[in-house]
């Protein structure tokens, strides 16, 4: 039986950079979920008698979660619905599954690197059927859905048993509960070199992988201990839970500082690594050296060539603006296409369908191909894996033999959380307004060469993206960058980014923070950060 139950509209069911995501009260709420779901269906055509595929990372309230999302499904004429056991699915498995099965789409339900609890955070997100987030034109239409919608429809059916692999019906429409880990695994083993691996793990090499209480870590039991040969134990905080154990399950040196401790003392293991949440970001540590995702980004392009799944070259690279210009300097060498495009993975969806790009990259974190529409962290780091066997090199010689090739990009990302939204909006506002009255100003000794507000014209298919972060460009390369963050739930984080781009050799081994003083200093300045939102010092750096 179908029940088409009335329902008013709440006002703040805008989607942000990765879906919507709120604090789990505000899920709570009677017929929050349901409006948001009813919204995606409403706002999508031709999906009846077609496959749906939902997951999330098992954070609380995953699985009721999941639950009326299968109901709902069910009552708007949705064939098959496909859900990891345990509701389990990490975003890069989902992208995979979606691809794999045809899919019309997906639910996704996470907020990714944000902690979890029954006060903590919530996310849906919607993908498409080429396994990516659903690009603007879709996410805006869910909006203004959202806004005028009025009734849903649902099923009066069962709840399915999540634990239990095999299928069973929810009223005319079939649920298959499936191995969440089995399907990404094999993908993983066609495009690396299995067996190169596990004889590097046979010859004595260590590593220690950071699942941090969230979804990678069945995946990595199985891929890298047990398809991989790797000693028991390399995946630590394994097991997922729903509030993470009480982390934050972000991937970077504030939130895995053990694993940074680890890796800088005299008993580090050769390789350490980390993923996020939901398992798209990712966190690469060798021994003696942090690799930023950005560095990180251009030292995949520039060795992919390494991987079997890769050896026929990149069709392309592609970064987010705030990405450090490092992958710029290998497309170059290499011949082939560099792409900028506006923060969010939904943006490097047309240019991996249309074979522009191969390999794509945030300073967030978060790296992955054309294997899937999302970014991978574990993805990222068996790339990683298959290079250092290649090369028979640590981490640090790469590195620094890359820096010494094509330059080193001292870069660094200075989040101030739990802004104001008004103040954070009124900063980035003033900044807008000075624009064009920048250039050939001189900020503390650098002179600013230009500044703009980020717009980006995609290739294929011709949409434009405007007001996607402030840039301030100085002579001799050198930039800052100022945006909001689109993936909180609480105030405003103000993001800025500062590079600094250096050719020689002997000035790559300065420490990042004092390399761009100046620069950070400047930013300061232009931005009056310290005076419009009271905070002296940033709260992470990374």
């Amino acid at each position: 039986m179908i029940s088409i139950v009335s329902t008013t509209p709440f006002n703040d069911q805008k989607p942000g950079t990765s879906g919507l995501r709120k604090k789990v009260p505000v899920f709570q709420q009677p017929g929050y979920v349901e409006n948001f779901i009813q919204s995606i269906f409403d706002s999508v055509a031709g999906y009846r008698g077609q496959t749906l595929v939902i997951g999330g990372d098992g954070r609380y309230f995953n699985r009721e979660a999941i639950q009326t999302a299968i109901k709902m499904a069910a009552a708007n004429g949705f064939g098959r619905v496909m859900v990891g056991r345990g509701g389990l699915l990490s975003t890069p498995a989902a992208s995979h599954l979606i691809r794999k099965n045809e899919a019309f789409g997906g639910l996704v339900l996470s907020a990714s690197h944000n902690p979890g609890g029954p006060a903590e955070d919530f996310g849906i997100k919607y993908n498409i059927g080429n396994g990516g987030p659903a690009p603007e034109k879709i996410t805006e239409a869910i909006y203004l859905r959202t806004q005028a919608i009025d009734r849903y429809a649902i099923a009066d059916i069962a709840d399915i048993d999540l634990d239990r692999l095999g299928t069973a019906k929810a009223g005319d429409m079939t649920v298959e509960v499936v191995d969440p880990v089995a399907d990404y695994a094999d993908l993983m083993e066609a495009l690396f070199d299995f067996d190169a691996i596990r004889s590097m793990f046979a010859s004595g090499f260590k590593m220690v992988f950071d699942a941090m209480h969230a979804v990678t870590g069945p995946y990595a039991v199985e891929i890298l201990e047990k398809r991989l040969g790797a000693e028991p134990g390399t995946a630590r905080n394994a097991v997922p839970l729903p509030d993470f154990g009480g982390h934050h399950p972000d991937p970077n040196l504030v939130h895995a500082h053990d694993l940074y401790e680890l890796m800088m003392s005299d008993g580090a293991p050769d390789f350490g690594a980390a993923s996020d949440g939901d398992g798209d970001r990712n966190l690469i540590i060798g021994k003696g050296v942090f690799v930023t995702p950005s560095d990180s980004l251009a030292l995949l392009a520039a060795n992919a060539h390494l991987a079997p799944g890769y050896r026929d070259g990149l069709k392309g690279i592609a970064r987010s603006m705030p990405t450090s210009g490092a992958a710029d300097r290998v497309a170059e060498r290499l011949g082939i296409g560099i792409y900028e495009t506006p923060t969010g993975w939904k943006f490097f969806g047309n240019l991996l369908d249309a074979g522009l790009a191969t390999i794509c990259g945030e300073e967030s974190a978060g790296t992955g191909s054309n294997h899937v529409r999302e970014k991978d962290g574990l993805w990222a780091v068996l790339l990683w894996l298959n290079i250092l066997a290649a090369r028979q090199q640590g981490v640090k010689d790469i590195v620094r033999e890359h820096w010494t090739t094509y330059g080193r990009n001292y870069y660094s990302r200075h989040d101030y959380e739990g802004v104001d939204a008004k103040v954070a909006d009124d900063l980035i506002g003033a900044l807008r307004a000075k624009l064009e009255k920048l250039p050939g100003t001189t900020v503390g000794g650098l002179k600013i060469a230009a500044a703009d507000d980020f717009s980006y014209t995609d290739p294929v298919d011709g949409s434009i993206s405007r007001n996607q972060g402030v840039r301030v460009l100085f002579e001799g390369g050198s930039r800052v960058v100022f945006r909001l963050s689109g993936t909180g739930t609480t105030g405003a984080t103000i993001r800025v980014y500062i590079e600094r781009f250096e050719p020689d050799p002997a000035g790559h081994g300065a420490e990042t923070q004092e390399a761009l003083r100046d620069l950070i200093a400047a930013a300061g300045e232009i931005a009056g950060i310290a005076e419009r939102t009271g905070m002296k010092v940033p709260s992470v750096i990374t």
